[in-house]
């Protein structure tokens, strides 16, 4: 059971932007995903490009967001509302997504 309880943890969704190849298609995106990631129990907690990047890293912009659990932060990412956003951004950027369960 405490084992259950440890999985019912903080999740984190981490977006690394390399490029934004289009910025209208961007800001489509970003009317419709912030939306839809707060309707799904995200809090922004950064968004910008990093102020220091160590080892392999690069001053990307990045995006941090807190989830209540993985569950809340997968059921975002893959629901309609934020499929929507993923549509409307389409090849306007490139960038990876992550979703961590927090220590």
């Amino acid at each position: 059971m405490l084992k259950e309880l440890d999985k019912m943890g903080k999740a984190y969704w981490v977006s690394c932007y390399r490029e934004i190849k289009d910025t209208e298609k961007y800001a489509s995106y970003i009317k419709l995903a912030v939306p839809a990631i707060t309707a799904g129990g995200g809090i922004f907690l950064a968004r910008d490009v990093a102020a220091f990047a160590y080892e392999y890293g690069r001053k990307d912009r990045t995006i941090i967001i807190e989830f209540p659990d993985i569950d809340s932060a997968r059921a975002t990412h893959d629901g309609k509302a934020y499929g929507a956003a993923l549509e409307a951004l389409g090849d306007g950027a490139v960038r990876d997504i992550r979703l961590v369960e927090g220590a």
